[in-house]
């Protein structure tokens, strides 16, 4: 009997402990960070504390690099076999809702209410990814080059004007201290030039499609203020104000080096700015006539369409749009936290913070690239005209053809579905 007894209670303990095992639906997450120690750690952390935080959900996590990460979901999607979670680059995730590879987030939508506005990511009016962090661009130099040269230090109420910008640069080059006066980070291609470039072409007033429909490309990227963009951008290069090859130690480090007096970089790079002097400062975008504007939207979380378990994956997502978690990203990556209440968490973005004036920037001027499955095409072909005008192409017939391939994608694919 006593046998028995020990028996029965070993098989009780055995089922007892299967059902617990088996009360943890395993969801599958694909992330774009392989080889970024900081960010792993982080999301990693997230991930301990949400699965042992409930009994019903188990996050498993795969990383990818990021440079192969995109056509890895696309193959995967082609293929059936998406995860329950995905990583998404904000200005990408309307294609990839458009094409069905993901469902909309079912979470508390007043969770997000305090986020910036670059975070979130809508299509079709529905939230379908929300990211921890956003990320700005800045106008990068020394409290000393501005007394030297003589300049008006910008703030984001009072910008400089385009006058003053092109005045800015003039003193630099006469200066003769500097190989140029404007590092604009040309060793960088592919998302750089929208995410960087296209504020400064929606400062002149123009864009890279018309928003109003999201059907045409003419007269935006063609119009009066784009080729009056086109025609101040083709002359940064003609006149010897920046480089149209750049070297990318050049990029990395020529700020550092002394090589140029300005640098149109990220918040990611400032902490290294700072480094290498201690009278850095981080100015806001110029006003070209129609308000100072950077980029916005960064990587986001979102569902896959084919997961069977998006109240989970929904659950998940939810849980790491906690404060600590915002803060903790930015304190490892730089990147900047989603809300305030998780900037004044953090020693660079709170109140009085080295890198406060970025929070600032996005709240002000931070403009989401344009929100259309076909900004994956409009992308591409705005780089290259962008690289072809600096290399001396002829503006407006550059810009008519770059209008003349975005119409015809927007056509081929019936209007993307706006």
């Amino acid at each position: 009997m006593k046998h028995f007894t020990l028996a029965a209670g070993a098989l009780l303990a055995s089922v007892a402990f299967t059902t617990v095992a088996q009360a943890q639906t395993t969801l599958s997450m694909w992330y774009h960070g392989a080889g970024n120690e900081g960010e792993a750690k982080v999301l990693n952390q997230i991930i301990t504390d949400f699965n042992a935080s409930q009994a019903d959900w188990k996050v498993e996590l795969q990383s990818f690099p990021q440079a192969a990460y995109n056509d890895s979901v696309t193959a995967g999607a082609l293929a059936g076999n998406l995860p329950d979670i995905l990583d998404v680059d904000g200005p990408i995730m309307p294609n990839w809702a458009w094409a069905g590879y993901m469902q909309p987030l079912q979470i508390d939508e007043a969770k997000i209410a305090g986020f910036l506005p670059g975070p979130k990511g809508y299509w079709g009016g529905k939230l379908y990814s929300i990211g921890l962090w956003d990320a700005a661009v800045a106008l990068v130099t020394r409290q000393s080059i501005l007394d030297e040269l003589k300049l008006r230090t910008p703030t984001l109420d009072q910008p400089w004007t385009g006058e003053e910008f092109m005045a800015a640069l003039d003193a630099a080059k006469a200066s003769g201290k500097y190989e140029f006066p404007l590092d604009l980070g040309m060793a960088w291609t592919g998302e750089w030039y929208p995410y960087a470039f296209s504020p400064l072409l929606q400062s002149f007033g123009g864009d890279i499609v018309d928003r109003t429909t999201y059907k045409t490309a003419e007269g935006t990227l063609n119009g009066e203020a784009a080729v009056k963009f086109g025609d101040w951008w083709q002359g940064l290069f003609k006149n010897g104000y920046a480089q149209a090859t750049q070297d990318p130690a050049d990029r990395d480090g020529g700020f550092a080096a002394g090589k140029y007096a300005f640098s149109w970089n990220g918040n990611w790079a400032a902490l290294g700015a700072l480094a290498a002097f201690d009278d850095t400062v981080f100015l806001p975008a110029p006003d070209f006539g129609a308000g100072a504007k950077i980029g916005a939207a960064s990587w986001q979380f979102g569902i896959s369409a084919k997961s069977a378990h998006p109240d989970g994956a929904s659950k998940f997502i939810e849980f790491a749009l906690q404060d600590k978690y915002l803060a903790d990203f930015a304190n490892t990556t730089g990147l900047i936290p989603a809300t305030k209440t998780a900037a004044a968490m953090t020693e660079n973005y709170k109140d009085g913070g080295p890198l406060a004036v970025f929070y600032g920037m996005t709240e002000a001027n931070a403009l989401v690239r344009p929100v259309s499955p076909g900004y994956v095409v409009q992308a591409k072909v705005f780089e290259k005209a962008l690289a072809d005008i600096a290399n001396g192409a002829a503006v407006a017939d550059t810009l008519d053809a770059a209008v003349d391939e975005i119409n015809a994608d927007i056509e081929k694919n019936g209007g993307y579905g706006h």
